[in-house]
C-alpha cells in the first residue's frame, strides 16, 4: 500500500493512470464507459452529495437498481469518505424502516418508483436528503451531479475509517450492521487480485447484484484494482451469459448461475475457449455441479468462501488442485482454525466451529458492542457460525451452519426473522423455518407451521402475507402444517429432524 492513505478509491484510481480511455464496462445494450468516464461521473456525484451537506463518516443509504451510475455512486462515497450502505431491492417497508432508522443516514437514494414510500420512511427517521436514481441512470442524483465540475480530490482515510455498512438479518430477528473499513476492503481486494491472477487484460462477465459483497467488493474490486474491464449485465440470464462468454476471460457467480448454465443447451466448451477462470461463492457448490461443469467445458470451477463480515477467507488455488466439496486453504494473511465446544483448537480432519482472523475481518457490529464482543474470541478471532473441517493439505470444507442460516440463490435468510413474522399471523401458534435442498437455488426456504384456535390459515394465506411484508428471497416456497414441532429435552426445536423429514418437499 502506498503511504498511509487507505482510501480504497485512491488505490483504484492509481490504476486509471495511463489508460483513462480504456473501457471499464459495457452494458448489455452496448453502452460503453471508460475509466475517465467513471472517474468524472463519480467525482461529480461526490461533489453534489458533499454540497448537500453530507460529510466524512456520514452514511449514504442506497436502494436502487444495478447501473453504471449506481457503481459511480459507490465510488463517489469511497472517494469522499462517506459510508456506503447498499440495500437489497427486495426489502419491504418494515425492513427499510429498521435499516434507515438504525443507520441514521444523511442521504437516502432510491428508485423514483419507490420515492413516495421510501421518502416517507426517510422523513420519519429524520433523514435530511433524499435523491432518486433509476436503472437507466436518470434521477435527481444524476441531474444534480451534471452541473458539477468533474473534479473531487479523494479524502485521505485511516485504516479504520468505515467504507461501508452492510446489514444482515440477525439470528435474534434484529438485523446487524456490519462495519467494513477501507483497509478491510483494500487488503482483501489486493489479496484476491494476486491470488486469482487478475490483470488489465482480463474481462469479467458481471451478472451479480451490487448490493452484496460478492458483486460489489469482490467482483468490482478485482476489476478496478487490476485495471481490467467488465461486460455489465443488470441480471443473470443463461442465454445472455452464453452469448457474452466468448469475449470474457473470467466470471463470478453463485452456484445457481452454474446450474442454470448447465441447463442451457447452447452452453458448451466452445463458448468458454477464451475463459481462464470461473469462480463460485455465496453458497455451497454441489460436487455434481463441479464434475458436470468440468465434463462439459473442461474448466474446474474455483470455489471460495467468504462472509459479509469478512469478505473472502479461503480459496481454492488458481494454480494447483481445486478440490470439489472444499473452499480451499486460507488466503494469504488470513488465519483459520476449527474449535470444539470448549474453544480449544481441534486436530486436522475433525469438525467444529470455524474461526477466522485477518485484516479482512470487519470492525464490529454497528452500535452493538456487546454482540461484537460475543462474536470475537479474546485473541481476536471471529466466530463465523459455520461448522467446518480442515484436511491434511489445509483445505477447508464447510459442512454445516451452527446459526441455522439458509442460503438461497446466494442470499442469506435468517430463519428467526421469518419465524417472528409468521408467528404473529392470526391462527399461528409457532413456526420453524428451515432450508431444504433445491436444484436451482441450492436451498429453498420452507416453513413448518403449527396452527391454533378457530382461524386456520392456509398455505396461500401465509405465503401471501410474507410476500407483502418480506423480501421475496425470504418468502417460504412451501408451508408444511404439523400438530407439534419436535423438541429435545431442553425444549429446543429439532430442526435437523425437520430438515430430514421434509428434505424433498419442494
Amino acid at each position: 500500500m502506498s503511504g498511509q492513505d487507505y482510501n480504497l478509491f485512491t488505490h483504484f484510481s492509481g490504476k486509471f493512470t495511463g489508460h483513462e480511455s480504456d473501457e471499464v464496462l459495457t452494458t448489455n445494450d452496448d453502452h460503453s464507459f471508460t475509466y475517465a468516464d467513471i472517474d468524472r461521473m463519480s467525482a461529480r456525484i461526490a461533489e453534489y452529495i458533499h454540497d448537500l451537506g453530507v460529510r466524512e463518516g456520514d452514511r449514504v443509504t442506497v436502494q436502487v437498481k444495478k447501473s453504471p451510475e449506481n457503481l459511480c455512486l459507490y465510488l463517489a462515497c469511497l472517494r469522499a469518505g462517506f459510508v456506503f450502505q447498499p440495500l437489497n431491492l427486495g426489502y419491504k417497508k418494515a425492513e427499510l424502516e429498521y435499516f434507515i432508522g438504525n443507520a441514521e443516514p444523511s442521504l437516502v437514494v432510491c428508485d423514483s418508483g419507490n420515492e413516495p414510500e421510501v421518502g416517507a420512511i426517510a422523513r420519519a427517521a429524520g433523514v435530511e436528503h433524499l435523491c432518486t436514481l433509476d436503472g437507466d441512470g436518470k434521477g435527481s442524483l444524476t441531474d444534480g451531479a451534471k452541473e458539477k465540475s468533474g473534479y473531487f480530490a479523494s479524502v485521505e482515510c485511516d485504516r479504520n475509517d468505515l467504507a461501508a455498512l452492510l446489514y444482515s438479518s440477525g439470528t435474534t430477528g434484529v438485523p446487524k450492521g456490519i462495519m467494513l473499513t477501507h483497509n478491510n476492503l483494500l487488503s482483501n481486494t489486493e489479496t484476491l487480485v494476486a491470488a486469482w491472477g487478475f490483470t488489465k487484460r482480463d474481462r469479467l462477465l458481471h451478472a451479480l447484484p451490487i448490493f452484496h459483497v460478492h458483486g460489489l467488493f469482490v467482483a468490482v474490486g478485482c476489476v478496478l484494482l487490476s485495471g481490467a474491464s467488465m461486460r455489465w449485465l443488470q441480471a443473470f440470464d443463461a442465454k445472455t451469459v452464453v452469448s457474452y462468454l466468448p469475449e470474457c476471460t473470467a466470471m463470478m457467480g453463485v452456484p445457481t448461475y452454474y446450474t442454470r448454465l448447465l441447463a442451457e443447451r447452447s452452453f458448451a466448451a466452445e463458448v468458454c475457449k477464451n475463459m481462464r477462470l470461473f469462480v463460485s461463492g455465496s453458497a455451497p457448490l454441489l460436487e455434481e455441479t463441479f464434475v458436470e461443469f468440468e465434463a462439459r467445458t473442461g474448466h474446474r470451477i474455483l470455489e471460495r468462501y467468504g462472509m459479509t463480515e469478512t469478505n473472502m477467507n479461503t480459496s481454492n488455488p488458481l494454480q494447483g488442485e481445486r478440490k470439489p466439496g472444499t473452499v480451499g486453504p486460507p488466503l494469504p494473511g488470513v488465519e483459520v482454525r476449527v474449535v470444539g465446544d470448549d474453544g480449544a483448537t481441534l486436530p486436522g480432519g475433525e469438525t467444529g466451529l470455524l474461526q477466522v482472523h485477518g485484516p479482512n475481518v470487519f470492525a464490529g457490529y454497528w452500535r452493538m458492542p456487546e454482540k461484537t464482543a460475543e462474536d470475537f474470541t479474546d485473541d481476536g478471532f471471529f466466530n463465523t457460525g459455520d461448522m467446518a473441517r480442515i484436511d491434511k493439505d489445509g483445505y477447508v470444507a464447510i459442512v454445516g451452519r451452527a446459526k441455522d442460516l439458509v442460503i438461497t440463490g446466494g442470499l442469506n435468510v435468517y430463519p428467526k426473522e421469518v419465524e417472528l413474522f409468521i408467528d404473529d399471523l392470526p391462527g399461528v401458534k409457532e413456526s420453524a423455518v428451515i432450508g431444504v435442498p433445491h436444484a436451482d437455488f441450492g436451498e429453498a426456504v420452507v416453513a413448518v407451521v403449527v396452527r391454533e384456535g378457530n382461524e386456520r390459515p392456509t398455505e396461500q394465506d401465509i405465503i401471501g402475507a410474507c410476500k407483502e411484508h418480506l423480501a421475496n428471497f425470504k418468502v417460504p416456497k412451501k408451508i408444511v402444517f404439523i400438530d407439534e414441532l419436535p423438541r429435545n429435552t431442553m425444549a429446543k426445536v429439532q430442526k435437523n429432524q425437520l430438515r430430514e423429514i421434509y428434505s424433498d418437499c419442494v
